[in-house]
């Protein structure tokens, strides 16, 4: 991470980032337990905090916001879904069709965050040039 405001989006964008990389391997961990009696599938927490975070500092405007952001304080968490629910009888609460509509998701918004990034890097690029 980049410690000075002219980054501030681009250290949210890169956390944003981590977290959709470390989404998509727990996915890909559901869907290679798909078939493991008693495997529990597993998430990552990250979005509700930032919005909680985001929300909580008390500024009107986002860019404010973001400056003023203790984003060291938001760390994307690895967390068991629905630990007492299951799909089967073997104790595997994991449904494949589901996961991988969530992998397609996850795919689009992690390239999303990167072409987001790719963006900010341009503008401050071109403000350089034209200064």
């Amino acid at each position: 991470m980049v410690n000075a405001n002219v980054y501030d989006y681009i250290n949210v964008l890169d956390k944003a980032a981590d977290a959709a990389w470390l989404r998509n391997q727990a996915i890909s961990n559901n869907i290679a337990n798909a078939d493991t009696p008693g495997y529990k599938r597993q998430d990552v927490s990250f979005e509700d905090e930032l919005a909680r975070v985001l929300n909580k500092v008390e500024y009107d405007n986002l860019d404010a916001r973001v400056y003023n952001l203790q984003l060291s304080k938001i760390e994307p968490r690895v967390y068991t879904d629905a630990f007492d629910h299951s799909y089967r009888l073997d104790g595997n609460n994991v449904d494949i069709d589901t996961e991988n509509v969530y992998l397609a998701e996850n795919q689009v918004t992690y390239n999303s965050l990167i072409s987001c990034m790719q963006n900010e890097f341009g503008n401050l690029q071109a403000a350089m040039k034209t200064s």
